[in-house]
């Protein structure tokens, strides 16, 4: 069982470390889109309402710690530093209080978590500022864990991550006899995802699509689909690669060689199982990737031919694969059917968005984070799916792992 936030009792004056994902797109401290800010906040707005003393980590883009330029190491902590977030905070939640710690542990730190008063914020600096957040390093989540009465993690994108903040300090709290919980984000991402793990008679048919680059970073949440759902569409990049073993000529598209044989087996399972695997029938092609001038873009069935490659489902297929989603019950959808980036090559990914929006009132249908979330939103689709997932890799993750993520099960 998972505790959630609502379990937690006497919240009044305790100190609540909550990790969340604030892993927000800035530029030189302009931040330019605040979803992720804005999806944590009816967690942050209940602890606050309950008189909590509510502490904010989180990590913010990446500290390349290999590094061995250490000016380099600096530059990058700058890059990524979360004050621009604590002074949005403040804005979405005016006139609560929202302080700002700029270092992540010691003296200062210890001395801003023990000044917080009842129904106060504190945010403290990126977590990768610490080089032992990524390794889960005991010490210092001993620190961090130190800070607090009450653990939430409310950070889905981060839970596939055994790091210190989403694993070690839980860890500590949960030995000390201390309480852990799930916050309102981890409640509505893990309760929709285990639906596509634990699917259920009336959800049937269930059928998952997936799209993007490579097979490889894909092949135990294929394993695992076919395991549980009825159909398996694909898309995008990884579809030449399935159509290549079948023995179709792909011309310039991307393909993993390593991976033709893994491909084939998959095709041949699914069809020993009574189930399908759909690729694509005709394909959008062009002779180059780049947007030069004169470059050639049509539509080609079958064989792709030399000098050219794949970059979105053409017509026949968006017909199929439309059909096909028009009979599910239930969706899974990881990864856009092409190149939606450029506008020549978005029609694939788009025709997927609006069979889905068919279905709604009719269907259980999930966006799984990533490129498609990006794609579902940039189109003006995310309200017609039932759940757009905040966490790509945790979404996958959490499907090929049977409901399971570091983050999850320590809760438990």
């Amino acid at each position: 069982m998972l505790k959630t936030i609502e379990d937690l009792k006497g919240l009044k004056g305790k100190r609540v470390l909550v990790r969340v994902d604030f892993n927000v797109p800035q530029k030189a401290g302009v931040i330019r889109d605040d979803n992720r800010i804005r999806a944590a906040l009816p967690t942050i707005n209940y602890l606050v309402k309950e008189g909590a003393r509510v502490i904010l980590m989180s990590h913010l883009g990446k500290i390349k710690w290999k590094e061995p330029d250490l000016a380099k190491i600096e530059e990058m902590k700058k890059a990524n530093d979360m004050a621009p977030v604590a002074a949005r905070l403040g804005e979405l939640v005016a006139p609560v209080k929202v302080g700002f710690c700029p270092e992540t542990r010691g003296e200062k730190l210890v001395a801003a978590a023990s000044e917080l008063k009842d129904g106060e914020i504190l945010v403290v600096q990126n977590t990768r500022y610490e080089k032992g957040e990524e390794k889960n390093d005991p010490e210092l989540a001993k620190a961090w864990a130190a800070l607090a009465d009450v653990y939430v993690l409310d950070a889905f994108g981060s839970a596939h991550r055994a790091h210190a903040s989403t694993v070690g300090v839980p860890s500590i709290l949960k030995a000390e006899g201390k309480p852990v919980a799930e916050g309102y984000l981890m409640i509505k991402e893990v309760d929709n995802l285990t639906r596509c793990v634990e699917v259920a008679k009336e959800d049937r048919p269930y059928i998952a699509i997936l799209g993007g680059f490579k097979v490889s970073d894909k092949i135990k949440v294929i394993d695992s689909l076919l395991k549980k759902c009825d159909k398996l569409i694909i898309g995008g990049a990884m579809a030449y690669t399935f159509k290549k073993a079948l023995g179709e000529e792909i011309g310039n598209s991307p393909v993993q060689d390593d991976q033709l044989e893994y491909a084939k087996k998959c095709v041949e399972d699914a069809k020993a199982a009574g189930k399908e695997i759909l690729l694509p029938c005709d394909s959008v092609v062009t002779d180059s990737f780049e947007p030069v001038e004169g470059r050639v873009i049509k539509v080609v069935e079958g064989n792709i031919p030399e000098g050219y490659q794949g970059v979105d489902i053409g017509p026949k297929t968006i017909e199929a694969y439309q059909k096909a989603i028009a009979s599910a019950r239930m969706i899974f959808w990881n990864g856009p059917m092409g190149v939606f980036e450029q506008d020549e090559f978005q029609a694939g990914t788009k025709a997927v968005c609006v069979a889905i929006k068919e279905l709604e009132g009719k269907a259980f249908t999930v966006c799984g984070g990533g490129d498609s979330a990006s794609a579902v939103k940039q189109f003006g689709f995310k309200e017609s799916f039932s759940h757009v997932s905040t966490g790509g890799g945790a979404s996958l993750e959490m499907i090929e792992n049977d409901g399971h993520l570091p983050g999850v099960d320590v809760l438990r």
